[in-house]
């Protein structure tokens, strides 16, 4: 006896249809390029390094701080900077306190890279 598909389950069947698709190209693209890519590694692929640079120095050298520091700040802005586009997009549903909660949230931004900047957070020597 077979149960037909509908209501909540037909919904979820377009979504294994989907994965199996998705499986199967990348299981046949997987396979292609094993059987028609070339696997003769000489001894400069097989080397540590394949920029072209001989090594030089210990791998475990230290970073600036610096270098950390603006990677966060980075982080931080890109982040709080991805609140602006639901916000842009839900704004004539928001109303004009949704526009003064996002103007606040936008001026503790620019306040805080303002102390950065004059903190000398962004300089890099």
């Amino acid at each position: 006896m077979t149960v037909p598909l509908n209501g909540d389950l037909a919904d979820y069947g377009a979504i294994l249809v989907f994965a199996a698709v998705a499986f199967g190209i990348s299981f046949f693209l997987l396979l292609l390029s094993l059987w028609r890519g070339t696997q003769k590694p000489d001894p400069e692929k097989l080397s540590a390094y394949e920029c072209g640079f001989a090594p030089f120095g210990d791998a475990r050298m230290k970073f600036d701080v610096r270098f950390y520091l603006v990677a966060l700040l980075f982080i931080i802005f890109d982040l709080e900077v991805a609140f602006l586009f639901p916000w842009a997009v839900s704004l004539r549903h928001i109303g004009f306190y949704g526009f003064c909660s996002m103007l606040g949230f936008l001026s503790i931004l620019g306040i805080g890279l303002l102390y950065e900047w004059k903190k000398g957070a962004l300089e890099w020597e």
